[in-house]
């Protein structure tokens, strides 16, 4: 015959079943197993190595592991602040150089730009000296070309007045009067 299994067999005088028709009463069923005084010293022991099991589980592995990953990542956040206030500190350098060259490089176009208005002015105005000093001389020349044209006019007027004088002097005579009267009537009215 097979052996009734302790673990899963109820110890004998136990009322664990009740029958058809069959209702347990109170005094029959047991205390909560923590209140039952005949197992707390075990539960006491039971307790105390739990906890100790426990204890030393978390002191020795998971706590050291927890503070090593919140050492760890204070000790990053560290580096990485650091870093950050580094490349701030570059970035700010960079910047404040930037300004620097873009103020030089303002300054230099405005002294380029000068430079280039001064020698432009200066190109201009001896240009413009060159050109007055050869519309000066063309000026001359053409007042004294005007000059000679006008004098020759004059004498050539001086010759046609002798001849018209002459012309109506006949006509009105009917004599030509002499080359020296003629002369004289023209220095006399050039006064």
């Amino acid at each position: 015959m097979a052996q009734p299994n302790p673990l899963t067999t109820p110890p004998p005088g136990t009322d664990t079943y009740a029958g058809k028709g069959e209702i347990l009463h109170p005094a029959n069923q047991h205390a909560f197993p923590p209140f039952e005084t005949h197992t707390f010293l075990a539960q006491i022991v039971w307790l105390a190595l739990s906890f100790g099991l426990l204890y030393y589980l978390m002191s020795k592995v998971a706590l050291p592991r927890i503070q090593g990953i919140l050492h760890d990542r204070a000790t990053r956040l560290s580096a990485d602040l650091n870093e950050a206030q580094r490349m701030k500190a570059e970035a700010d350098t960079a910047g404040a150089a930037y300004e620097k060259s873009l103020r030089d490089a303002q300054g230099k176009a405005r002294e380029i730009a000068q430079e280039t208005r001064n020698a432009l002015t200066a190109e201009a105005e001896t240009k413009r000296k060159s050109l007055e000093g050869e519309l000066n001389q063309r000026l001359a020349a053409s007042e004294a070309t005007i000059r000679g044209r006008t004098e020759q006019a004059m004498g050539n007027v001086r010759t046609i007045a002798g001849e018209t004088a002459t012309a109506i002097v006949e006509r009105l005579t009917g004599q030509a009067p002499d080359q020296a009267s003629v002369e004289r009537a023209l220095n006399a009215t050039a006064h």
